[in-house]
């Protein structure tokens, strides 16, 4: 099965990726995409710091997230690919896993409960609802 992990470094990301590793054999021969998505940084501050300088912060902060992704999964034997995304979250998760005939999309939820979301909105809510492909949320 191809699984797409939704990481955003957080200690949820950490059960989401326990959660595969414990139940790797869903993975078959397929590998694991781990997929960070970065949110853009406005226009003006591109304008002013640069272009240089706004891609080499976004890349700074996704190797924050996927290095130690690699290294765990490395240890763990499963077979991966990891890249970052420049984007709006929900979107780029499920248009990753389209786009990577993705069967399932796996990610860590922060469970804030019905106000939080009501108040903040919630990612993993959002992909739930949009995506035409199974999402599961580890809690």
């Amino acid at each position: 099965m191809k699984i797409l992990l939704a990481a955003d470094g957080s200690p949820f990301t950490q059960k989401a990726l326990d959660f595969v590793v414990a139940n790797k054999a869903m993975l078959d021969k397929d590998e694991l995409l781990v997929l960070n998505v970065q949110t853009p940084v406005p226009g003006r501050v591109t304008t002013m710091l640069g272009s240089a300088e706004v891609a080499a912060y976004h890349a700074e902060e996704a190797n924050k997230v996927l290095e130690p992704i690699r290294a765990f999964l490395d240890k763990q034997g499963i077979r991966y690919r990891a890249h970052a995304v420049i984007g709006s979250t929900v979107d780029e998760i499920i248009f990753a896993a389209k786009k990577e005939s993705s069967q399932l999309i796996v990610m860590g939820t922060h469970g804030h409960g019905w106000l939080g979301r009501a108040i903040m909105g919630s990612i993993a809510q959002r992909v739930v609802t949009d995506s035409e492909i199974p999402v599961l949320l580890v809690k």
